[in-house]
């Protein structure tokens, strides 16, 4: 855990937080900046700055954990027909807390939330682009997985 991460300050119970479900991986708890009433935060408990940080098995409790809240969410009595789950991770993408975290935002017809499509949305992909893409992407897994 980092020390003047506000997310380990809470994991280690020094800074309030309205928490939801813990387990040994992982903690959720409300976001006091809400998107939605019933905006939810799931954090690994061992702190990690960007996704790449978490040890390998570390991703998959905090979906496990996205995955029960998103259906209590619907089951709450908050309103929530849908569930938007998102993850910023690094400060392009809108990150602000360096500690990984996953969203789950009540969604509802009307709610006024949701991404904004970027200039040039909707072209389909040449095909030679597309691939193109994905070697480049194979070859940054090879690079990970050294």
């Amino acid at each position: 855990m980092s020390g003047d991460c506000i997310f380990c300050t809470i994991v280690r119970r020094e800074a309030p937080a309205s928490i939801v479900r813990e387990d040994a991986d992982t903690l959720a708890f409300m976001d006091i900046q809400p998107m939605n009433p019933g905006h939810v935060l799931v954090i690994p408990k061992a702190h990690a700055a960007f996704l790449k940080d978490l040890p390998r098995g570390q991703a998959g409790p905090v979906f496990e954990a996205a995955r029960e809240i998103s259906f209590a969410l619907r089951h709450s009595g908050l309103r929530c027909d849908a569930v938007s789950m998102y993850l910023a991770d690094g400060k392009e993408a809108g990150q602000d807390v360096f500690h990984t975290h996953l969203h789950l935002i009540p969604r509802f017809a009307g709610d006024g939330f949701g991404l904004r499509p970027t200039p040039g949305f909707g072209r389909i992909a040449d095909r030679a682009e597309l691939e193109d893409q994905a070697a480049r992407i194979r070859r940054g897994l090879a690079q990970s997985a050294r």
